[in-house]
């Protein structure tokens, strides 16, 4: 009897619940993001080993300035940036040295084809190995053109352009500061250089370009100074 009785007060719970026209629960907002949370793409993470040797990497290093048109993936983006400018320590040091720790240098990408990736010109942020966009569509052929209509430079998949803000250095050590901010550049594009041979990558150097069609492209500060042009592209 008891479970009889226990049984019919189930069932009319059942019931209730059912008919009565409770209001449901208000669904929960889904939080609308910034722009500038938008504007930011976290990157895979980068690899820290592979089958290449450095010397193999030194031994194939060449400038190639033809391109299959193919696109890259965000992960060979990530990890090219990861060997330009990445953080390698806890307490802030890079793949490349910088006269006292600190890093003049600023990388951008120019994004024309790159899966899942929309075109646009990106800053590279380290410290989160992430990329923030600061401004939206292909700006590769402006960048050719900036650069004394090198073909190549808006051929490859992505551009990558290093500028200094020489302050950071220069506060420190004066003029001399000039050099150190040049040799790190240098230090930072050849890591660039390898990691992009390692990987099968075509990549070649351009120093030839106007400084203010380049500033104007990436619309960068003002105490920011194109240094290097670096397209790179599937060969």
């Amino acid at each position: 009897m008891r479970r009889r009785h226990w049984n019919y007060l189930v069932t009319l719970a059942i019931v209730l619940v059912t008919f009565c026209g409770c209001a449901k629960p208000a669904a929960i907002p889904v939080p609308t993001p910034s722009p500038e949370q938008a504007n930011v793409i976290n990157l895979p993470e980068p690899q820290y080993d592979s089958d290449v040797s450095i010397e193999q990497s030194l031994l194939n290093r060449r400038s190639i300035r033809s391109y299959t048109g193919e696109p890259l993936t965000l992960e060979e983006v990530s990890q090219l940036l990861w060997a330009a400018q990445g953080i390698t320590d806890a307490r802030g040091f890079r793949t490349a040295p910088s006269a006292g720790a600190l890093y003049p240098l600023e990388v951008y990408v120019l994004a024309g084809d790159v899966e899942g990736l929309t075109s646009g010109v990106y800053r590279y942020e380290p410290d989160e190995h992430q990329l923030t966009k600061i401004i939206d569509g292909d700006k590769r052929a402006e960048l050719a053109d900036a650069s004394l209509a090198q073909p190549w430079v808006k051929e490859g998949a992505i551009s990558i352009v290093f500028t200094a803000v020489y302050e950071r250095t220069t506060s420190k050590y004066g003029d001399r500061g000039i050099r150190y901010v040049h040799m790190e550049a240098g230090h930072a594009a050849q890591n660039l250089c390898l990691q992009a041979t390692a990987m099968g990558l075509g990549v070649v150097t351009v120093g030839a370009f106007d400084d203010e069609q380049v500033t104007k492209a990436l619309n960068i500060p003002e105490d920011e100074k194109p240094l290097y042009i670096i397209p790179v592209g599937r060969k």
